[in-house]
C-alpha cells in the first residue's frame, strides 16, 4: 500500500492557494525545483526507487466525496467552481515529475504542468523524500517515546499560554511519525495545565481523521507567482493580496505573510483597509525580535489598538523560543500565534550515541510561470532563491537592503 493515500494529505495552504489559481491564472505554467539545504543527507538507491514507486502512486489518488465535503465544512468560502474542479482534479506525475539523481549523486526533483494542479505535488514530494532518507538511509532511530514527546510539549506550550498548531508536515520523519504526534498532542492535552489552546493541525487528512480543525495561512510562492504573473514587482504584494482576497472573502483572509520580497517593501502597501482585513502577520524569515518591533510600530502608527493584531510565529520553532517570542510580541502589543513543525514531526535521537537525529532541510519552490522567472528575497538571505539576475534587478526596483548573517542552512536543527 502506498504511504500517501489521500490528497488531503497536505498543508491546507496548498488547497486554498489552488482554488486562488484556478480562479485568477487557471491556465499558467508553471515549474517547481527541489532543493536539499542539508547536502551531506542523500538518498541511496532503494531510496530513490521506493520514491519513484511512491510519486507514481499519487497519480492514483483521487479527491474523494467525503474529503470534498470536509472541505467544504471547513472551507466552504472558497468559490463553489472550486469544489466542482476537485471532482475531476487528478495528478499526472509521469508527465509531470522529473526524478534524477546527478554526477555527484544529488537528488534532483522537476515538476512541470498547469499551475492549478502542479500546486499540489511540493507538500507530498517532500514528506515522501524525507520518509524515504529516514526508511533507507539513516535508520539509527525509533518511534519510541514519540507519543510521550509530543504530549510532554504540547504541554509545555499550553503551560507557557501559548496558542499553537502543528505544521509539520513536509519534513515528517514518516507519515507514522506525524500521526503518533498529533495523537500525541491530543493525549498531551487531556492533563495540561494553563491558558494557552491547541488549535489544529495543517495537515488536511489528519484534521479529518482526529476531527480538527485544518489550519492555514499562505505560502510564498503566491506572491511569487502573482509577481512573475505580471511582471510588476512594485506592485506585487498589493496584488497579491487583492486577488487572494477576491478568492476568500475578507472574512478568511488570515495573516499576511510580509517576507517574500522583503517585510520592509510589503510594509509600504500594507496599510489600511488592508491591514483591517488581515487579522495580523506571519514571521517566517530573519530576527523574530527585530520583526515583532517593526510589525508592533507599524501598527501602532496606523492607529491600532494594543493586542487587537496577530502575529504568527512559524521559523524553526522549539518550546523555548516560542515562549520568548510570546513575551516579545506582549512588549510590542502584539497576540502571538505559533505554527510548530519539524519540532512536533521531526525530534529524534540516534539508537547509537542518543545525539540528535538531525532532520533534512529541504524545499520546492516554485522556479517559473508561463517561463518567467520566479524569485523570492526573504528577511534572510540564505533564503532568498530565484534566477540571480532577476534576483539583482528586483532588489534594486524595490530598494531591497541585505542585512544580517547567513544562516548555514545545512545546519539549522543541529
Amino acid at each position: 500500500m502506498s504511504t500517501i493515500t489521500s490528497l488531503l494529505d497536505t498543508d491546507l495552504y496548498k488547497l486554498t492557494m489552488q482554488a486562488a489559481v484556478l480562479q485568477h491564472f487557471p491556465a499558467a505554467q508553471a515549474t517547481f525545483l527541489f532543493k536539499n539545504r542539508t547536502p551531506s543527507k542523500q538518498l541511496n538507491d532503494d531510496a530513490i526507487e521506493w520514491l519513484k514507486s511512491e510519486i507514481a502512486a499519487l497519480g492514483e489518488l483521487r479527491f474523494t466525496e467525503d474529503e470534498i465535503v470536509f472541505l467544504q465544512k471547513h472551507v466552504g468560502f472558497l468559490p463553489a467552481e472550486y469544489f466542482e474542479y476537485l471532482k475531476t482534479c487528478q495528478l499526472d506525475p509521469a508527465a509531470q515529475v522529473k526524478v534524477t539523481v546527478n554526477t555527484e549523486g544529488h537528488l534532483e526533483i522537476e515538476v512541470n504542468g498547469p499551475w492549478k494542479d502542479t500546486i499540489l505535488y511540493e507538500i507530498p514530494l517532500l514528506a515522501l523524500v524525507s520518509e524515504a532518507y529516514f526508511k533507507f538511509v539513516d535508520k539509527d532511530w525509533s518511534y519510541d517515546g514519540q507519543s510521550e514527546l509530543a504530549a510532554t510539549k504540547a504541554q509545555e506550550l499550553i503551560a507557557q499560554g501559548c496558542a499553537f498548531s502543528e505544521f509539520g508536515t513536509r519534513r515528517r520523519r514518516s507519515l507514522k511519525t506525524h500521526d503518533i504526534v498529533i495523537a500525541g498532542i491530543l493525549e498531551g492535552l487531556k492533563s495540561a495545565q494553563g491558558n494557552g489552546i491547541f488549535t489544529g493541525t495543517s495537515n488536511v487528512y489528519l484534521a479529518k481523521k482526529y476531527n480538527l480543525k485544518p489550519i492555514g495561512t499562505v505560502a510564498h510562492e503566491w506572491m511569487m507567482g502573482v509577481a512573475a504573473a505580471t511582471g510588476d514587482y512594485s506592485t506585487a504584494n498589493l496584488r497579491a493580496m487583492e486577488l487572494w482576497i477576491q478568492t476568500v472573502g475578507d472574512a478568511n483572509a488570515g495573516v499576511a505573510l510580509t517576507d517574500t520580497f522583503g517585510t520592509e517593501s510589503f510594509l509600504l502597501d500594507f496599510n489600511k483597509p488592508l491591514t483591517d482585513i488581515y487579522n495580523g502577520v506571519r514571521q517566517d524569515s530573519g530576527d523574530p525580535l527585530e520583526y515583532t518591533k517593526l510589525l508592533g510600530d507599524h501598527y501602532k502608527q496606523l492607529g491600532y489598538e494594543p493586542m487587537s493584531k496577530v502575529i504568527v510565529y512559524s521559523d524553526s520553532l522549539d518550546v523555548e523560543k516560542c515562549g520568548k517570542y510570546k513575551a516579545a510580541a506582549a512588549e510590542n502589543g502584539l497576540k502571538a500565534a505559533f505554527g510548530v513543525g519539524t519540532f512536533f514531526t521531526n525530534d529524534f535521537k540516534r539508537l547509537s550515541d542518543g545525539q540528535k537525529s538531525t532532520p533534512l532541510n529541504i524545499v520546492i519552490k516554485i522556479q517559473q510561470l508561463n517561463g518567467q522567472s520566479c524569485i523570492k528575497l526573504s528577511d534572510n538571505l540564505s533564503k532568498n532563491m530565484g534566477d540571480p539576475e532577476t534576483v539583482e534587478r528586483v532588489k534594486r526596483e524595490l530598494g531591497y537592503v541585505e542585512k544580517g548573517d547567513v544562516i548555514d542552512e545545512s545546519k539549522r536543527w543541529n
